[in-house]
């Protein structure tokens, strides 16, 4: 019997990935122009990736712009919980992220909550309650220093920098204060969020407005910076097959220095600066442990301020940016999907 091919990412599958990470709405066509090859051969490998690592563009909501406070949890539970407990909450709309962490005992999950109500519903009368939860520690974040519209796929130099300036879409605008959303606005959101790439035409026959109307709708939430898009897919095939948060203690006078060097390390996909005693969060991609330990020691280690690292492995990533079952393919309980 013939073993399975594995599939193997060429130079051009990395420069569309980038390419879509710079504009995930960008047509085909003029991917195709700026990368010198046919429309045909650009749709055929978003098809192929699609199928083979799972790709997915996604249109997420910048909370910054609209005055809403992300947060970081961390759960500790009991082994036979952690399963259930990360896919009850992936299934959430208000997750962004959940992992599965350590040694199968903590589940971390970044959550988005539109409102002080929906995040204390959460935080303090949910989660606490849920069984077999051990402890219940909840982050607030407070600065962004990486992540976002930026994403890891900006930093893999697949594209030259005249391929990169041609596909890079303009700047938000400033906001002085935070964007107002309506119904409309809320529903195109919602549907962005499964599929980023869906048509004007498409989204205006689910939310029953003219294409028009949409399409002018789209260019004001990502002129004012509320709407993004980011790219979600599978890192093994790409030889990253290990990845782990990392909880930093640093120095006050130094959070700002020790962020922005963070920043432009290659293996951080995320990095925020968060209130408690572990001041600064990270999420890092790597391709062994070897490499994390590198990076820990010679990188991490070097810079001035940090007092103290905890890093914690990701055993499984139950959501990137939006559920996928097949992430997760342990059973649930329905105790665990009704308490959370």
């Amino acid at each position: 019997m013939k073993a399975a091919s594995v599939y193997q990412p060429d130079a051009l599958d990395l420069r569309l990935l980038q390419a879509l990470q710079l504009d995930g709405r960008a047509p085909f066509s003029r991917i195709a122009e700026v990368l010198g090859v046919s429309d045909q051969t650009v749709a055929r490998r978003y098809r192929r990736l699609r199928s083979e690592v799972r790709l997915r563009v996604l249109g997420m909501a910048d909370h910054s712009r609209l005055g809403r406070t992300d947060w970081i949890v961390r759960l500790r539970c009991t082994p036979d919980a952690a399963t259930p407990l990360a896919d009850a909450l992936a299934r959430r709309p208000d997750t962004s992220y959940v992992g599965l962490m350590s040694g199968g005992t903590e589940v971390m999950c970044a959550m988005k909550p539109r409102s002080r109500q929906d995040r204390d519903e959460l935080l303090l009368e949910r989660l606490p309650r849920t069984r077999r939860v051990t402890s219940v520690d909840a982050y607030c974040v407070l600065h962004h220093f990486y992540g976002g519209p930026l994403g890891w796929l900006n930093k893999i130099d697949a594209l030259e920098p005249a391929q990169e300036a041609a596909l890079r879409p303009a700047p938000p605008e400033t906001v002085a204060r935070p964007v107002v959303l309506d119904s409309l606005d809320e529903a195109l959101l919602g549907l962005l969020r499964h599929d980023g790439r869906t048509t004007a035409l498409d989204l205006a026959t689910a939310t029953g407005r003219t294409e028009s109307v949409i399409k002018r709708r789209l260019h004001r939430l990502r002129g004012t910076g509320v709407l993004y898009f980011d790219v979600e897919h599978d890192h093994e095939p790409f030889g990253h097959g290990t990845g782990a948060v990392l909880w930093l203690r640093a120095e006050p006078a130094r959070l700002r220095s020790v962020g922005q060097a963070l920043a432009g390390h290659r293996q951080v996909r995320f990095a925020a600066m968060v209130s408690g005693q572990a001041n600064v969060v990270v999420s890092v991609l790597c391709r062994t442990t070897e490499e994390l330990f590198a990076y820990l020691a010679d990188e991490v280690g070097s810079l001035a301020g940090v007092r103290a690292v905890e890093a914690v492995p990701t055993l499984r990533e139950v959501k990137a940016l939006t559920y996928d079952p097949r992430r997760s393919p342990g059973p649930t309980t329905a105790s665990a999907v009704q308490k959370t």
